[in-house]
């Protein structure tokens, strides 16, 4: 009974590998198989591949996405004090930017003239310095900063939100005013 088992299973298993091989697949342009996920791989020209990619990237709302998570983590290394980790973030938000500039140019005379060429060296020197009260108050440049670009480009509706509601420290804001 085991033996007729056995052939039974082998049986079934070269036959499901056979059906298997002979099922056509779609050729890639490299001539290689393609998988049904592969959807950058199939399409059918390098120009629809780039349109497929563009429509991936988006514009500038991802790269917004990721400068208000870095803020929010910004602001946390801030109340630990951990201020190599708040370096860190401040300098991928500017590369965040940059590459969002890349993606939309329209953008990029608010960007450049409130944070990149202005508010970015100011807080990155307030965060080089390692002490709290420079920390925060850079903290407020970079608030600062970002709320007058979006009003520079007339999204105004970007400022209330909780993000830039995040508290400073009662003692970093008397010294702050």
């Amino acid at each position: 009974m085991t033996k007729k088992l056995n052939r039974t299973a082998a049986a079934a298993l070269l036959g499901s590998l056979t059906l298997f091989a002979c099922t056509e697949r779609d050729q890639g342009p490299l001539g290689n198989d393609l998988a049904a996920n592969d959807w950058l791989l199939s399409a059918e020209n390098e120009t629809e591949r780039f349109e497929r990619l563009q429509k991936q990237m988006r514009g500038f709302d991802q790269p917004m996405w990721e400068v208000g998570e870095r803020y929010g983590s910004l602001h946390a290394a801030l109340q630990r004090e951990n201020y190599d980790l708040a370096i860190y973030h401040w300098d991928k938000i500017a590369t965040t930017i940059e590459n969002g500039i890349a993606k939309r140019p329209g953008r990029s005379d608010s960007a450049r003239a409130l944070f990149l060429d202005s508010a970015f060296p100011e807080v990155r020197a307030g965060l080089e310095q390692r002490k709290p009260d420079a920390a925060w108050q850079a903290f407020d440049i970079a608030r600062s900063a970002c709320m007058s670009c979006h009003q520079a480009e007339k999204v105004e509706y970007m400022n209330n939100q909780a993000l830039f509601e995040l508290p400073m420290p009662a003692d970093q804001r008397e010294s702050g005013e």
